[in-house]
C-alpha cells in the first residue's frame, strides 16, 4: 500500500511544471527572474528577465554561492561588459 502511494505521489509531482526562479539584482535592487529551462551552472549561458529595464538579458554564469535564505549567482553580461550579482530566493 505504501509503495502504491509513493508511486502516485511521484507521478503527481512529476506533472508539476518547473517554475521560474525569482530574485533581485544586488546592484540595482530591481527584481529579476531566471526562467524555467535555464541550467544555472558555472559556464552556462542563461536568460534573465530584468523587471527594472523590462528586458531579457543573456548572461554567462560565473559563480553560484548558497548561503542563508538566498543563492548568489554572479553572471557576466557580454552585451554590456558588466558583472552582475543576482540574489535568488532559496
Amino acid at each position: 500500500m505504501k509503495g502504491a502511494l509513493a508511486a502516485i505521489m511521484v507521478l503527481v509531482l512529476s506533472c508539476v511544471p518547473a517554475m521560474a526562479w525569482d530574485g533581485t539584482n544586488a546592484d540595482t535592487g530591481d527584481a529579476v527572474e531566471i526562467g524555467k529551462g535555464n541550467l544555472v551552472r558555472v559556464g552556462e549561458e542563461i536568460e534573465v528577465f530584468d523587471y527594472g529595464t523590462g528586458t531579457y538579458r543573456n548572461v554567462t554564469v560565473e559563480d553560484v554561492t548558497g548561503g542563508g535564505s538566498t543563492v548568489e549567482v554572479e553572471v557576466y553580461d557580454y552585451e554590456t561588459g558588466e558583472y552582475l550579482l543576482l540574489e535568488m530566493e532559496d
